[in-house]
């Protein structure tokens, strides 16, 4: 099995949980912190990951990879932020109590 499709599962579920909260209040501004949150994510993966993989660590066989790479840093590994980005905020708000009609007044 390769990375890419050991990852798609993840993928899936956070664009299918985002998606079921689209018609919850703000979910324009939590898309955008979600956003905001993926970036800085992202960022601290490609140093963190690049520095891990450049003091030999870890590796990973070449034979599982998409071949795309990021510095040192396999393109897989950035999904998982990504996922956890958007996802954490998504099952937080599916979660919390709906709004009643007194707060929407």
């Amino acid at each position: 099995m390769t990375y890419p499709l050991i990852v798609l599962p993840f993928v899936v579920v956070t664009v299918l949980v985002t998606l079921a909260t689209l018609g919850r209040p703000r979910f324009r501004e939590r898309m955008a912190s979600s956003g905001l949150t993926a970036l800085v994510l992202v960022g601290l993966t490609l140093v963190f990951d690049n520095l891990m993989i450049a003091v030999d660590l870890f590796s990973y066989p070449q034979e599982h990879l998409s071949g795309l790479k990021l510095g040192l840093a396999p393109i897989e590994d950035f999904a998982y932020p990504l996922c956890a980005a958007f996802l954490v905020p998504a099952v937080y708000t599916l979660l919390s109590a709906p709004p009643s009609p007194k707060d929407a007044a």
